[in-house]
Parts: structure tokens; C-alpha cells; sequence
């Protein structure tokens, strides 16, 4: 994903009070959602913070989403669907699964770091294969 596009995920919000569906949007620095109508911001999606006066962290929540991740194999695009799982409370923990050829590839827990977490379902892809875009590189 480069600096000058913007992408559009849609996913879920849950907490005690319920589900929602929601709306994600990533700019490759920033990541933004609307929740019951508060507006979210932040640098990751563990630091997402209420826009405005009080910026209320965002916590004690589930956030899912898919979003698609094209991964290439000896120079052959394939498309594959990238399953995000943030849990947001006390502490941030991710789960990232990557379905792709038939076989999922599965993060762990990793905190709430993005990266660490796509670093983890890139070292368990066949040699010779790598993800075809960058995704959220402040995230």
C-alpha cells in the first residue's frame, strides 16, 4: 500500500453493549474507524483514539476484519484474504490468519503489533513466496 492511496476494509466492532459493523480505512500512517458514532484514530490499530477533546483510547473491545492481500509465488500474483482479530483491553493482543492456496497461516498471538504479526504468517509461506503489497507501514 503506498502513502498516496487510501484502503477501505469493512469488518466488526463487539463489546458487552453488542456488535456493529464497521468501516476501517488505512492511509499506509494512519488507521481510522467510526464506532457509534465517535470517530477513531490513530498511528495502529492499538492505538486508536476517540478524535476530539478527551481522545478516549478504544478499548475493551473486538475489532475483525478481512482484507485482501495479494501473495506471489515465482513471480505469479495469487489473491489471498488476510483475517485481522484485535483484542483491545488491558493490553492488545492480534491474531493475523492469511488463507491462501487452500491453507491458512496463522500469527499467534502477537501484541498488538501489526508487523510482528505479518512477520510471523510471511516465515511459514513457502519458499519462493511473499506478500504482493506493503500493508499499513506506521501500523
Amino acid at each position: 500500500m503506498s502513502s498516496e492511496s487510501t484502503e477501505v476494509w469493512t469488518g466488526w466492532y463487539r463489546d458487552r453493549r453488542g456488535a456493529e459493523a464497521i468501516v476501517i480505512t488505512a492511509d499506509g500512517r494512519h488507521v481510522a474507524t467510526r464506532i457509534r458514532g465517535i470517530e477513531y484514530t490513530g498511528a495502529s490499530f492499538a492505538a486508536l483514539r476517540a478524535t476530539g477533546e478527551d481522545g478516549q483510547v478504544l478499548g475493551g473491545c473486538v475489532l475483525e476484519w478481512d482484507l485482501p492481500l495479494p501473495v506471489v509465488t515465482d513471480g505469479v500474483a495469487q489473491q489471498a484474504t488476510l483475517s485481522c482479530l484485535l483484542t483491545l483491553g488491558e493490553r492488545s493482543d492480534l491474531s493475523l490468519t492469511l488463507h491462501y492456496g487452500g491453507t491458512a497461516y496463522e500469527s499467534g498471538i502477537a501484541g498488538g503489533d501489526f508487523e510482528e504479526a505479518l512477520g510471523r504468517v510471511r516465515r511459514q509461506l513457502p519458499p519462493g513466496t511473499e506478500f504482493g503489497r506493503k500493508l499499513l507501514q506506521a501500523a
